[in-house]
């Protein structure tokens, strides 16, 4: 009888997912579409750009970024397709680099490995000099009303290169806890291959989640601050969960006992268990769930059961035959959540999949989801359907990852892939004379390769419109964790959906 239950749940997710557009899969190069995701970043570099630049019609920017408060704070990413840096996503798109280094390293080819801790050290570079002076950190650069106004190249920006600055007693826990996590992953990703460099990031960590922890509140709380990074990157959710996550790295890098302590008896305290369905730039609770399970799962560390309860939960979620399935998926496929920018949710969501679904794997486990068990061939289906529907496997048969296959978004919402580049056209372009580039109907000059886009929402819909910034934006943190999601595809191409077991 028990076996009748599994075979006709097997049965109904097979339905389930066939209905979802799942067996419409085709071949994807995943090689092809790692390199690419790896490449957009070095599109989003601010700074001196180095010799070996390959998205060559990028140029330097933001020389003098922090001359104001006397700091070099030049370097960095841009975000999306502005010219601020933004710190609080910008950390968080580190944190993931450097956790799909962690996790899916080993699957990476060895260029592409190379390529992607580059890609991190651009990040976490950056991340040192925002924390450089005790009980102070940089939390953006930019005036991001003056930048919004303009459509103009990096390399031109002459809008107010505004530094936001948080100094002790004001708070940063949000930023500061994101930044402590980033460098401690980072100093992980680092370890074998740049071992003073990797000290560096865990020193710094240590001392910047002090500051943190020491000072709780958001930064956006702060009446100097809020009006610069709010609605764009305001603290919605809280700065508790950054706290978490902070710690909850620390103690994966260090393997320190206090770092064990803080997660465990602030289970209560910072919220561990609330809004553990979420996971992005502002909410970490997902991605801290899964992380922390891994003690629990390969280190019998049962003190942490709570975590582990709650990523199986959330995994629970994703499974159409679990009572507590709500995850909303579009007609063909795609995972969907209210908000735009949605591919953000799918590469995030997918990564945590595989993630656990190796942790499970690992330690012989599956996910009860009440009268049904998940194996971790399930959770990496799932993952799969989102990776094949980017790629191209959709009602639109688009690809999201710009470059990737034949037919892919040639109208992003992107100053610097719009505009000229600066290389053939090298005079000025001042703010309002990129709205006629903007307005055009043409596709952008510059291809931004390997730029993943905000995608389509619950209805599979998308239209190849700049203005549409909600669909057509490419952001670093989409990118970020796809990077991991996609290397596991590399090594693991022949994948069959349909096969559970």
């Amino acid at each position: 009888m028990k076996m009748m239950k599994f075979l006709c749940f097997q049965l109904l997710c097979i339905i389930f997912l066939s209905n979802i557009g799942l067996f419409q899969s085709s071949y994807h190069d995943y090689a092809d579409a790692l390199s690419k995701s790896i490449l957009f970043f070095e599109g989003q570099r601010s700074g001196y750009l180095p010799d070996n630049q390959r998205i060559n019609w990028r140029g330097h920017s933001g020389l003098s970024d922090g001359w104001m408060v006397k700091t070099d704070l030049t370097g960095g990413y841009y975000d999306a397709g502005d010219n601020v840096k933004f710190n609080f996503p910008m950390a968080f798109t580190t944190t993931m680099l450097a956790w799909s280094v962690i996790e899916f390293g080993e699957y990476m080819p060895p260029a592409e490995l190379r390529n992607t801790l580059v890609a991190v050290k651009w990040g976490t570079d950056y991340l040192l000099k925002i924390v450089s002076q005790p009980n102070r950190i940089f939390v953006q650069v930019g005036d991001p009303i003056l930048d919004h106004n303009c459509w103009e190249r990096p390399e031109d920006m002459d809008t107010a290169r505004t530094v936001y600055t948080v100094d002790a007693p004001d708070t940063a826990s949000d930023v500061a806890g994101e930044t402590a996590a980033a460098l401690a992953a980072a100093s992980i990703a680092f370890r074998s291959s740049d071992p003073g460099y990797s000290d560096t990031l865990l020193r710094t960590s240590t001392r910047v989640f002090d500051f943190a922890d020491s000072y709780r509140g958001a930064y956006s709380d702060n009446s100097n601050i809020r009006n610069a990074v709010c609605p764009f990157y305001c603290d919605f959710d809280g700065y508790q969960d950054e706290l978490l996550w902070g710690a909850a790295w620390l103690r994966r890098a260090s393997q320190g006992e206090s770092y064990l302590n803080y997660i465990q008896t602030n289970i209560k305290t910072l919220g561990a268990d609330d809004n553990i369905n979420e996971f992005g730039w502002d909410n970490k609770h997902a991605g801290l769930n899964v992380l922390v399970s891994k003690e629990v799962l390969e280190g019998n560390m049962y003190s942490l059961e709570t975590y582990k309860a709650s990523a199986d939960s959330f995994m629970c979620t994703l499974i159409p035959e679990s009572s507590t399935y709500h995850i909303e998926f579009s007609p063909g496929g795609l995972i969907y959540r209210p908000g735009g920018s949605n591919l953000q949710h799918a590469t995030t969501i997918s990564f945590l999949l595989l993630v656990y679904a190796n942790y499970l794997e690992r330690s012989y486990q599956t996910v009860n989801c009440g009268s049904v068990s998940i194996s971790p061939t399930m959770l990496r289906h799932i993952a799969k359907r989102q990776v094949d529907y980017i790629l191209g496997d959709n009602p639109k048969g688009m690809s999201y990852l710009v470059g990737y296959s034949n037919y892919y978004p040639g109208r992003i919402h992107h100053r610097g892939s719009s505009l000229p580049s600066i290389k053939d056209h090298p005079q000025f372009i001042a703010c309002k004379e990129g709205s006629i580039y903007f307005n055009s109907s043409n596709p952008n000059p510059n291809v931004l390769v390997g730029a993943l886009v905000g995608g389509p929402g619950e209805d599979d819909a998308y239209e190849d419109d700049r203005a549409d910034f909600r669909k057509s934006e490419p952001t670093t943190y989409i990118n970020a964790p796809f990077v991991g999601v996609l290397a596991y595809f590399v090594a693991n191409p022949n994948f069959k959906l349909g096969q559970y077991t």
